[in-house]
């Protein structure tokens, strides 16, 4: 699907603050657990961060992420509790339900608000609504892959109108299930 265009209308899940009228394409690089304690931080093209999630190694606390806006206030805190992820932003509170890790089982009714396309770990997924509309495309530049044979520096490109913060905060999740930078 077409990713670029205007937005008619914002969708704030977060805040309106963190939704802009045109396509974003953002910079994530992961942080090792050992040196940095996990997480990963996102930058725009001007190399500035808007993003940061702390795992566990830098928390303390096994099972909990917190995405952060670029001057490190919290926006969600991401915790993990017997099969259900749950996070808890300032404004509200929102659920994401992890039914099979590896994607072999769907739910059998579309109560869903959003689903993700595609496998993570290869930097190759979407994330769409229940129209089937894709809000976010996360992808890995082929010259990267092959200079850096790793999956620690990808982009993310999302569609105009949407909250980007809301974006980083599925990002987090599937990077903690799949069990990379923000777990312990």
């Amino acid at each position: 699907m077409e990713m670029g265009g205007k937005a008619t209308n914002a969708m704030p899940i977060i805040s309106k603050l963190f939704c802009s009228s045109s396509q974003v394409v953002l910079v994530v690089r992961r942080r090792p657990r050992v040196i940095n304690g996990g997480g990963f931080v996102v930058t725009d093209s001007s190399q500035t961060v808007v993003f940061k999630v702390d795992g566990c190694g830098v928390l303390g606390t096994k099972g909990e992420l917190i995405v952060r806006d670029g001057d490190g206030g919290a926006l969600l805190l991401i915790r993990r509790k017997g099969g259900v992820v749950q996070a808890l932003s300032i404004h509200g509170q929102w659920k994401g339900y992890s039914f099979d890790y590896e994607g072999l089982q769907k739910l059998g009714t579309q109560n869903w608000d959003f689903e993700i396309n595609g496998y993570f770990p290869d930097r190759d997924c979407s994330i769409v609504d229940s129209k089937g509309n894709i809000v976010a495309q996360v992808g890995v530049k082929k010259e990267v892959d092959e200079f850096m044979g790793s999956k620690d520096l990808y982009h993310v490109v999302i569609k105009p109108g949407i909250d980007q913060a809301f974006v980083f905060g599925v990002i987090a999740v599937l990077d903690y299930i799949y069990g990379e930078s923000t777990r312990c």
